[in-house]
């Protein structure tokens, strides 16, 4: 068993949650959250330009933009909240939001205890370091101090390979860990970590993982709602069909990612 699927299966039993206890609270969701008229959706705040604290202490990016428009042609508002992103499927499983909206990538553990919606974007691993390393492989990667966020799909990745790890909150700490030479390398998705290390300044080179494929990132809600899913679905469905998808892609990630 994985690392990772330990810890999944951990925050299902500190939840205090069973499948079946899952499923029937969950089978009116949809109508419970249309009643309320707010949907919380979770992410981690430190993600950006995915999701970030802005100057004004606003929690903005494309993800909450992403939530926002999904909650609007839902008929509700979206409540952005944020939270450690080691902890954030305990959360969802624990009630304290309804969904997540946070650059998730949809992998066959985190599917054993969530549902996803989408993928709503695509991207792929990728090794970063300072100009000059003399590291452009993964066996460079042998013997070095490599910076990753704690939680992360990354962490499972590094620590199978064996690599000396360090592990944070968020990218902005890795970038910042990386400038000082603390770490020898960061692992991240390709796209946060180019955009926010252009709009710093911060010179970097970097190489793809050639051991896995692109990835898919989704929405993650409870497990046992269909119609809350469909919902879901529809409205991403829609924003990518009538050119709304494109423009908050262009707006703050300068690209379509589909």
């Amino acid at each position: 068993m994985t690392l990772r699927r330990t810890i999944l299966r951990s925050a299902v039993a500190a939840a205090g949650l069973s499948v079946f206890g899952l499923t029937m609270a969950a089978a009116e969701e949809l109508d419970t959250l249309k009643e309320k008229g707010v949907i919380r959706i979770a992410m981690s705040g430190a993600y950006p330009p995915f999701n970030f604290v802005n100057d004004q202490n606003q929690v903005v990016g494309f993800d909450p933009a992403i939530g926002t428009e999904i909650a609007k042609r839902m008929g509700m508002e979206a409540e952005i909240v944020t939270t450690a992103w080691d902890g954030i499927i305990g959360g969802l499983l624990a009630n304290k939001y309804d969904a997540i909206v946070g650059s998730m990538t949809i992998t066959a553990e985190r599917d054993e205890v969530v549902d996803f919606v989408g993928p709503y974007y695509s991207d792929k691993r990728a090794i970063f370091t300072k100009p000059g390393s003399g590291i452009a492989s993964l066996e460079d990667l042998e013997g070095k101090k490599v910076g990753l966020t704690l939680g992360e799909t990354h962490e499972d990745w590094a620590r199978e390979r064996g690599y000396n790890i360090n592990t944070y909150k968020g990218l902005p700490e890795l970038l910042l860990e990386l400038e000082n030479g603390r770490v020898d390398a960061i692992v991240n998705d390709s796209i946060a970590a180019i955009l926010a290390m252009g709009e710093k300044g911060q010179e970097f080179e970097m190489f793809g993982d050639p051991t896995t494929e692109p990835f898919g990132a989704g929405i993650a809600i409870r497990e046992g709602n269909p119609e809350l899913a469909a919902a879901m679905q529809a409205a991403l469905d829609s924003m990518m069909e009538d050119g709304t998808y494109l423009a908050i892609a262009e707006e703050w990630i300068g690209a379509d990612i589909r």
